[in-house]
């Protein structure tokens, strides 16, 4: 089975993230936002003025053109936020319908596993698949090495347009590209690159495999791209 005809149609994914600028090419709109403020307050303002998120944004809507893309600002002049803001980003998210939640952040500080262990289950619970970076280059990440989560691993060889799925450390992982869109005229070296970007492809996967099967669990899901997996360049 293969998932290359699949878009994401009707599939909603939560940016966690800087923001997300709606009206760049590469985004081409979004179905709504928030921002969480770092005292837990609420805002309106999801625009992104650090590029991260829209970056993100883009990588996810390359791959799945026709999901929809709700912004969650939690990074304001800093690509860093509180663990309590988080908390209340997943929250967010879920109370807009969030299918898939894209975490291309995370902490290494184990301190916060219990406050992010259960921000996860209260999304799941809600029926949302938090996608976030299980381990990169010698360093496990919060939320992605908690368990109910989609984990995700960056492979620098593999093609943009694929995935594998893999048994790791006792986990199956789903292991992506670290880059991000391209962009025309600018060395693939001088983009923005790394683990963030390897999450946000996975969630574009992600949200084919939910199209195929919209009430997936993680287990389904890394089950059903494990059925199709992905060795050549994808037709999107």
């Amino acid at each position: 089975m293969f998932l290359q005809d699949r878009t994401g149609r009707s599939v909603r994914i939560a940016v966690i993230d800087s923001g997300v600028h709606a009206s760049h090419p590469h985004v081409n709109g979004v179905a709504g936002g928030v921002a969480i403020c770092e005292d837990g307050a609420l805002s309106g303002d999801f625009v992104d003025r650090l590029g991260h998120g829209t970056a993100v944004a883009a990588a996810i809507r390359e791959k799945a053109p026709d999901a929809e893309i709700f912004a969650v600002k939690v990074f304001w002049l800093a690509l860093a936020t509180n663990v309590a803001a988080l908390a209340r980003a997943f929250d967010a998210a879920a109370a807009n319908l969030a299918q898939v939640i894209n975490v291309s952040l995370g902490t290494s500080n184990p301190q916060h596993r219990g406050e992010l262990a259960a921000a996860v289950a209260r999304a799941s619970s809600a029926g949302a698949i938090v996608v976030a970076a299980d381990e990169d280059r010698g360093v496990r990440f919060l939320p992605g090495a908690i368990d109910g989560v989609v984990p995700v691993r960056a492979d620098w060889t593999l093609d943009r347009g694929a995935y594998a799925v893999a048994a790791i450390d006792g986990r199956t992982v789903l292991v992506t590209s670290p880059y991000p869109r391209e962009i025309p005229g600018v060395p693939r070296e001088r983009n923005l690159q790394g683990v963030s970007f390897a999450v946000a492809n996975a969630s574009a996967f992600v949200a084919r495999a939910l199209e195929a099967h919209p009430q997936a669990d993680v287990a389904r899901v890394l089950a059903v791209l494990e059925a199709a997996q992905s060795t050549a360049e994808s037709q999107v």
